[in-house]
């Protein structure tokens, strides 16, 4: 991951961090459930933006290596992983 990547990264986890307290806070002063459930689907978004940050960083430098490195073995084991995380992430079913 570049450095730049990773500062994006850890400013949106300490805004996420910011907005998980907010909710809770929200729930402790008993606010009404639906503004506490748009606050939840908003610290969603915010999370599935990190991922896509960390995957693109993924694919830009560890994939990327792999595919064209030549060892034919690895590039596939790269290749299974990113299965493995768009079947978790991504609702892509992996083989």
């Amino acid at each position: 991951m570049t450095n730049q990547t990773k500062e994006q990264v850890q400013g949106r986890l300490r805004r996420i961090e910011g907005q998980v307290a907010g909710i809770e806070r929200m729930v402790d002063g008993d606010r009404y459930c639906v503004d506490v459930l748009l606050q939840v689907a908003a610290a969603k978004a915010a999370l599935d933006r990190v991922g896509q940050l960390v995957l693109g960083s993924h694919v830009d430098t560890c994939v990327d290596a792999a595919v064209t490195g030549g060892n034919k073995r690895e590039a596939r084991k790269k290749v299974a992983e990113l299965m493995d995380v768009f079947s978790r992430f991504g609702g892509i079913k992996s083989r």
